[in-house]
């Protein structure tokens, strides 16, 4: 007779330890993510984030079971400096979405490493920060008169262009910041006709808006004037 199938756990089942202990969960998570942004996945392991701590591996995995567990805490943290999205009618829904992803991009951007991870971390462990940045999202498309069950292949849509564009961004900043040289000068160097008056960072939030607002122009043809879906 096969053995019975092992449960599926996950990090946000699990009794959080106290806080009295020495070391705490969010100091944990808190360091991860700091030497996530600084060297990126390849460079995280329970030991080297022990010594960052000053504290022995196995005191971690106290916390946490595994370094899955802790990517997935840590990307869920970083989902918590997202503001609240504003509440929002039917004539006021675009802003309010372009806000949402401005903020998201903005994310993504100060923690490079989170854009590939998100595809890594399965629906069943997505965190309490995650699920009310997306559910914030959802609300504001319902708010603008999607038809049920469409609000949420708008959001996806969206999202998908947001941390798409924005991981290909970041990657190309990093490769930037390991050179050594300045963003304008580094573009020079490699496209004679750039302008030395031209800024490379508003050129790259231009191409953002650019494609952001192409992306709700096409969600906005499902909705009827007035708001109601077509």
């Amino acid at each position: 007779m096969s053995a019975d199938p092992k449960p599926i756990t996950s990090v946000w089942t699990r009794p959080h330890r106290s806080q009295r202990e020495q070391l705490t969960r969010e100091q944990i998570v808190a360091e991860a993510i700091e030497l996530l942004d600084a060297e990126g996945v390849e460079a995280l392991s329970m030991r080297k984030l022990g010594t960052r701590l000053k504290a022995a591996a196995t005191s971690l995995y106290r916390h946490v079971a595994n370094r899955d567990e802790l990517v997935q805490l840590a990307v869920d943290e970083v989902f918590g400096e997202l503001d609240p999205p504003d509440a929002v009618g039917r004539t006021s829904w675009r802003a309010a979405v372009a806000r949402t992803a401005t903020d998201l991009r903005a994310m993504v951007l100060r923690h490079p490493w989170v854009g590939p991870e998100l595809g890594q971390v399965g629906l069943l462990h997505i965190g309490p920060n995650a699920t009310r940045a997306t559910a914030g999202l959802l609300a504001q498309f319902e708010a603008a008169g999607f038809p049920a069950g469409e609000e949420d292949q708008a959001a996806g849509a969206l999202m998908s262009y947001v941390i798409g564009s924005a991981t290909t961004e970041a990657a190309y900043l990093s490769l930037i910041a390991h050179s050594g040289v300045p963003e304008r000068e580094w573009v020079a160097d490699r496209s004679p006709g750039f302008g030395q008056d031209t800024d490379p960072q508003q050129v790259r939030e231009s191409r953002f808006t650019y494609g952001l607002d192409r992306v709700l122009d096409g969600l906005a043809t499902r909705l009827a004037p007035g708001g109601r879906s077509s």
